[in-house]
């Protein structure tokens, strides 16, 4: 609808969209300074507030630069509730004492999917774009007035302060060159990984089974929603696996699903085997990043306000640039030595996790 009511070509339109990602990537690392100042409740207010209020628009701007900048600040908005989230749920499982990051990041994916469902259908009942853009914006609001209040306020910065007895260690918190501390970077890299995988199914996949697997095109999207059904069910039943068996457990054990899930999409001659591989991946890579928000928001000496914004930032990366950076492997190789890199990458997830210090 967009690329029509603009007069955009496909190349236009991708930079367009890049500037959505781009208002993410700008706005996560400074969410965590907003969070320090004035607590996750009211950032995830005006986050939420925002992204309410630019998605209609988003359906009527006719001005290709005009468009340009309101999608670079929905990016903005969903950049910033996106930390703000995980640093309230890192919060919020602190104090509840089990964990519970799983089961949030799995309705996140479910909410993803009833999402463009639910826009769908409120076209197909009558709505145009506009009015059903307007519904969804207005029960995002109505849910946000009617929940504020159960929201916990994250102390701020100097709450935080206040609450330490040794000057050093205020000072760890509040220091900035704490977003370089080297866990959180380990954390953040690992999670670049992850998100990586996530992006490339959605943006591969399908090319993958059609090229490779010669499945005709209007099934070819099959393989990315057996991975997102397998990682939505197995983050809804996450949390019970997180406290059974402990984190290492969690991330090796998925880290090595996923990547022989990955192997077997890749080398297997029958589609069915192909499509057991991206279910053995969205197995396998589901509880991977909630474990780490978890162990980020647990860094001793450091606040989820500096940690969970450095982990989000690195992680959104890795989903953007791992679709371009499996473009460039495919162009010069091939879509499967593309894909089997990203199985190898799991492996050193696998690695680093095990060895690292805890």
């Amino acid at each position: 609808m967009a690329k029509d009511r603009l007069a955009l070509n496909e190349a236009d339109l991708g930079l367009l969209l890049l500037l959505l990602g781009c208002g993410a990537l700008v706005t996560m690392p400074l969410s965590g300074i907003l969070i320090s100042k004035l607590g996750t409740r009211k950032v995830i207010l005006g986050s939420v507030l925002s992204a309410a209020l630019l998605l209609p628009c988003l359906l009527i701007i006719s001005d290709v630069y005009i468009m340009g900048a309101a999608l670079f600040a929905f990016g903005c908005s969903i950049g910033s509730v996106d930390v703000a989230m995980n640093a309230h749920g890192v919060q919020v499982q602190n104090s509840y004492g089990k964990p519970i990051m799983s089961s949030l990041h799995g309705l996140f994916s479910v909410g993803g999917l009833f999402g463009s469902l639910g826009l769908g259908f409120l076209i197909k009942v009558g709505l145009n774009p506009v009015h059903a853009a307007i519904t969804i914006s207005v029960l995002l609001v109505l849910l946000l007035v009617l929940q504020y209040r159960n929201l916990f306020n994250y102390p701020t910065e100097k709450e935080i302060t206040m609450k330490f007895s040794h000057v050093d260690e205020a000072k760890a918190v509040s220091s900035r060159f704490q977003w370089f501390n080297s866990s959180v970077l380990l954390l953040g890299l690992m999670c670049f990984i992850v998100f990586l995988s996530e992006g490339a199914m959605l943006d591969w996949s399908a090319i993958f089974l059609r090229d490779n697997k010669n499945v005709q095109p209007e099934f070819s999207g099959i393989g990315y929603a057996a991975f997102s059904v397998a990682m939505a069910v197995m983050r809804l039943t996450g949390d019970a696996i997180v406290s059974k068996f402990s984190s290492k457990t969690v991330v090796i054990a998925g880290s090595i699903i996923a990547s022989l899930g990955i192997f077997i999409l890749t080398l297997s001659p029958w589609i069915g085997l192909s499509l057991a591989g991206f279910i053995l991946l969205g197995v396998g890579a589901a509880n991977i990043v909630p474990v780490f928000f978890t162990e980020g928001g647990k860094i001793r000496g450091l606040s989820p306000a500096v940690t969970i914004p450095v982990i989000t930032t690195m992680g959104y990366a890795g989903q953007l640039a791992g679709p371009a950076l499996l473009g460039f492997i495919a162009h010069h190789f091939s879509l499967t030595i593309a894909f089997e890199a990203i199985a190898l990458l799991f492996i050193a997830v696998a690695l680093i996790y095990k060895f690292r210090k805890s």
